[in-house]
């Protein structure tokens, strides 16, 4: 009977004890079973490094280099996520489409936090990232294509292509492709009402984030990059941000259209007027240095390769060659065009650089002209006019006309062959015939006088 009660007492405590464990049993099962929602309370953040790389500028090849510099480093430290803060006004079509394909095809996740606009071609990068997370109050979308003046593109074939890749990118990440679609290409009408999205005919969509929260162009808002990436599950504790170096900051300077211009000016006037009234020397070194800070601030964006120096130092050996070589113009020729070629391969766009050329030829030539007549004196043809006179105050004494000998007699006194020397009127003077051989000892007659030349003849005895 004791034996019993133990086994049943025994029992009940087991039950008890099941009974207690079960809820952190279902807990525990519950926890196994279940997902995670990134961000939430519950979710284990991953940690790692996190790299933050700003697109805050125009887009173009300068921002793709940027950009492929961000990226290879966060490969290199082992980034667990790249944020893109985005706030730029867009760029060019060309450098969106290989900075799009490089977010794409990185192996680490990316993410694109738009802290202002994401307009143009910025809409574009951020539909291929993995997720968007928005600022209150920032836009994306107004992307259609305008050319270099800000006029609208209206080629059937540019529009459509840039319409496909629009929708590409959205349909990525199971975005509505109509939307994309209506950001760009302001003949098409999107009426998404379920979206909150009513586009008619002539309009361009710009979503704001709210909008595109709604419309799931947005997968969160947040207020700082911080909260960003927090809510896309990622740790906060080791953020890392890529900043634009020195050299970069100065080539994002050196590239601005209007800065080329004057570098040009001033280095086409500065060489050219050294060349042309030498012996200043500063003019060519401002000339030189600003052609440098050209080909640098190119160099550095990626717009210009090494064979841009090359073709520009030699154009400019054989436009110096061409002042001391006699070549009909060849030489000259060959370095203009050599040195006009390594100019405009090293801009971003050859439309532009010749544009910048011309102004700055045209504004450096009447620079070069003033220069040239007010410093006529130094100029480089004054090597190639005789300008000394032989003057009487330098010891030069001009030779006297003897008008006096003409019809004098007198006696050959070395042979004529036809120049010798004569006795004219006791005498001796150099003499010359008119091309006959007059023997020594011959009776001659003056039959004219050239400024020092005296001409005679033979006469009888």
């Amino acid at each position: 009977m004791k034996k019993i009660r133990k086994m049943a007492a025994a029992g009940i405590s087991i039950l008890l004890l099941v009974l207690f464990l079960l809820p952190f049993a279902g807990a525990a099962s519950a926890d196994q079973t279940a997902p995670r929602a990134a961000g939430t309370a519950s979710a284990v953040p991953k940690s790692g490094p996190v790299f933050i790389i700003p697109v805050d500028q125009e887009i173009e090849r300068g921002l793709q280099s940027f950009l492929t510099r961000g990226f290879q480093e966060a490969a290199n430290y082992g980034a667990v996520l790249i944020l893109l803060e985005i706030d730029t006004p867009g760029g060019l079509v060309s450098s969106a489409e290989q900075i799009g394909m490089m977010v794409r095809d990185s192996t680490i996740p990316t993410a694109a936090y738009i802290k202002g606009d994401a307009a143009s071609a910025g809409s574009y990068i951020a539909l291929n990232a993995g997720s968007i997370i928005m600022k209150p109050g920032s836009m994306i979308g107004a992307a259609s294509l305008v050319d270099g003046k800000g006029d609208s593109v209206d080629d059937a074939k540019l529009v459509s292509y840039w319409k496909s890749k629009m929708v590409g990118a959205a349909e990525l990440n199971g975005r509505d492709p109509e939307i994309a679609a209506g950001m760009m290409d302001k003949n098409i009408v999107v009426n998404k009402p379920e979206l909150g999205v009513n586009k008619a005919q002539g309009q361009i969509i710009a979503l704001s984030s709210d909008e595109a929260l709604k419309a799931g162009y947005a997968d969160s808002i947040a207020g700082t990059p911080e909260e960003a990436i927090a809510s896309l599950g990622y740790a906060t504790d080791d953020i890392f941000r890529v900043e634009h170096t020195g050299a970069e900051k100065m080539s994002h300077f050196l590239t601005n259209p209007i800065v080329m211009t004057i570098l040009l000016f001033i280095g086409i006037a500065g060489i050219v007027i050294e060349m042309l009234v030498p012996g200043f020397g500063v003019p060519g070194i401002i000339g030189t240095l600003a052609f440098a800070l050209y080909f640098f601030g190119n160099y550095v964006a990626g717009f210009a390769g090494s064979e841009t120096w090359l073709l520009f130092i030699l154009g400019l050996v054989m436009l110096v060659l061409e002042l001391f070589v006699p070549s009909f113009g060849i030489l000259g020729l060959l370095g203009s065009v050599l040195l006009v070629a390594g100019v405009v391969r090293a801009a971003y766009s050859y439309t532009h650089a010749l544009f910048s050329l011309g102004i700055a030829f045209a504004a450096a030539a009447v620079v070069i002209a003033i220069v040239a007549v007010t410093f006529k004196e130094r100029g480089i043809w004054n090597r190639f006019i005789l300008q000394d006179s032989l003057t009487k105050e330098q010891g030069f004494v001009p030779v006297l006309e003897k008008l006096s000998l003409v019809g004098a007699s007198g006696i050959s006194i070395t042979p004529l062959r036809p120049a010798g020397t004569a006795s004219l009127n006791g005498e001796r003077v150099d003499v010359v015939t008119e091309g006959s051989f007059i023997a020594a000892g011959v009776s001659i007659s003056v039959i004219k006088v050239e400024g020092g030349r005296v001409v005679v003849k033979e006469t009888a005895e």
